[in-house]
């Protein structure tokens, strides 16, 4: 099986299937951002694209079931949603960064890549989470490091765990110049987002982590017209 899905994986039109797919979906969902949904918070409007970016058509569908003002609800599932996009979009680049460094100019292998990977990722995940809060001028920064600590690292051990684990069992040793080095990290980021999804719904229940801001409650417009 593994044999199988490297050799699937190897196709260059695979990726560029991909891409063709990818970019419509990051223009759409750029495109609603500055119009259906320009009030949400720029940190948002950063993971909605970076999380499009990294996974495309599945990016886009998040956003639509989870972002957007228009939808129905806000139901935990929602909000768990928003909560792992957010770590998403930090640790996606982290991995990206630490894949290139460990693989492209280190040509390190397998262990050693994984290790600098989760490295990076759970370094620009945390600090995704806590440069924001300490820019807004919290007191406790102590705190707020302690916060961070304890919401995210279960939410980016699942994904990471996930993510690299199927990134290297599907692309082994390939490198940057290979079409299964490219495909497989597609896959394993999705992969990755979609298995820590539960971990932070189980997070949001239980009020360790708050899920992001109702895109709803956000909406001056939608507020003043429910005064109305």
């Amino acid at each position: 099986m593994q044999s199988a899905l490297r050799d699937l994986l190897s196709d260059w039109s695979l990726f560029l299937g991909w891409l063709l797919l990818m970019l419509p979906s990051l223009v759409w969902v750029l495109r609603d951002l500055t119009t259906s949904n320009a009030h949400l918070a720029p940190m948002m409007k950063w993971v909605w694209g970076l999380t499009t970016l990294y996974s495309g058509i599945v990016g886009l569908l998040v956003y639509r079931f989870a972002g957007r003002r228009q939808i129905a609800d806000n139901r935990d599932a929602r909000k768990g949603l928003r909560s792992v996009a957010h770590c998403y979009s930090g640790c996606g680049l982290g991995e990206f960064v630490g894949v290139v460094l460990a693989v492209g100019l280190l040509a390190l292998g397998n262990f050693a890549t994984a290790i600098i990977t989760f490295l990076f990722a759970y370094l620009f995940g945390f600090l995704l989470t806590v440069g924001p809060m300490l820019q807004a001028g919290s007191d406790d920064k102590r705190k707020v490091i302690q916060d961070a600590f304890r919401s995210e690292t279960a939410s980016i051990f699942v994904m990471e765990l996930v993510a690299i684990s199927v990134d290297l069992w599907l692309g082994g040793r390939s490198g940057m110049h290979d079409a299964l080095f490219w495909n497989s990290m597609v896959i394993s980021l999705s992969l990755g987002l979609l298995a820590a999804w539960p971990v932070n719904v189980w997070l949001v229940k239980r009020g360790i982590k708050g899920g992001m801001a109702d895109p709803r409650e956000t909406d001056p417009h939608a507020q003043h017209h429910a005064h109305c």
